[in-house]
């Protein structure tokens, strides 16, 4: 794991648990499943997310996704950080750096940077949120488009 990725990783539970310590504090656990379009493929997506929104506009979470079939079958998972802006109660912006690592006979790790923009529906308990994501991996980039479950708590 980079070492980027591991400072990220310090910095949220540094926040989450010292200066950001408010009443408002929302933990927000959700499953992804999506579509990851990447160079003229387009592969079944899922994965995990947290977030810990910290105050009514700002959250820091991490991700984890997996696509089996994506890169020729040699399958790809990727793992990041995100600071999020929730400019309104519904909506989510977000930006994030992590890796992606591609698996088969020649695995290798390359650096991602993310943006993304959800739209939360509040049905009781639960979120449904469609979900778009760009990311940046070198000179090209992945189209993630999907819905999260989540239940904040």
């Amino acid at each position: 794991m980079p070492h980027l990725v591991k400072l990220s990783l310090f910095f949220i539970l540094i926040l989450s648990h010292n200066a950001f310590a408010a009443a408002e504090a929302t933990h927000i656990p959700g499953v992804f499943i999506g579509a990851t379009h990447a160079q003229d493929e387009t592969e079944f997506t899922y994965g995990i997310e947290y977030e810990y929104k910290f105050t009514s506009q700002w959250g820091a979470g991490v991700v984890y996704e997996r696509a089996d079939s994506a890169h020729h079958d040699d399958g790809v998972s990727v793992l990041l950080a995100s600071v999020y802006y929730h400019p309104t109660k519904s909506i989510r912006l977000g930006v994030g750096f992590g890796e992606e690592r591609i698996g088969g006979d020649h695995p290798h790790e390359e650096d991602l940077y993310r943006v993304s923009a959800a739209y939360d529906f509040h049905i009781g308990n639960f979120g449904l949120a469609p979900t778009l994501a760009v990311d940046f991996i070198d000179d090209e980039e992945a189209v993630v488009v999907g819905v999260a479950l989540t239940r904040p708590f």
